[in-house]
């Protein structure tokens, strides 16, 4: 499945601190759970990511 892939797949999505001092992504669905750590300065990489690409998406919708 590729990331531009529509799905039927539902998940919840859980994000908060750990007591190692890890930043967790808690992924349950149908089934699984995915718990994903990352150190802080990952973290902030990601949030980055993931607020670079809600600007490419919105800026794809308005036109």
């Amino acid at each position: 499945m590729g990331i531009n892939k529509e799905s039927d797949i539902s998940a919840n999505l859980q994000i908060g601190p750990t007591s190692q001092g890890m930043v967790r992504l808690y992924i349950e669905g149908d089934g699984i759970e995915i718990p994903l750590d990352f150190d802080p300065d990952e973290a902030r990489e990601i949030a980055e990511e993931i607020l670079a690409a809600a600007k490419t998406a919105e800026a794809g919708t308005k036109r």
